[in-house]
């Protein structure tokens, strides 16, 4: 009889999360980057409408980032 260690399908779920999470994490986190450059840049610019749009996408982009670090903190503590 063969034991089961690992289980395939499980492993293959959490490969396939973490790469998910790890992908969407940075590219969330770039986005903030080149936010917050583009609101340098139109602030600069004397573009008040669109420093204020790319002010936004900073901190919708920063909160999503929050969100994940904070749901990946209670996932590994709640196991």
């Amino acid at each position: 009889m063969i034991a089961t260690i690992v289980e395939g399908r499980e492993m293959l779920e959490t490969i396939v999360a973490s790469l998910l999470a790890g992908v969407g994490v940075t590219f969330a986190f770039s986005v903030a980057i080149w936010g917050a450059g583009r609101f340098a840049d139109l602030s600069r610019a004397e573009r008040p409408a669109a420093a204020a749009m790319a002010a936004t996408v900073t901190a919708l982009a920063l909160a999503v980032v929050g969100v994940a670090v904070v749901f990946g903190i209670v996932a590994m503590t709640s196991k």
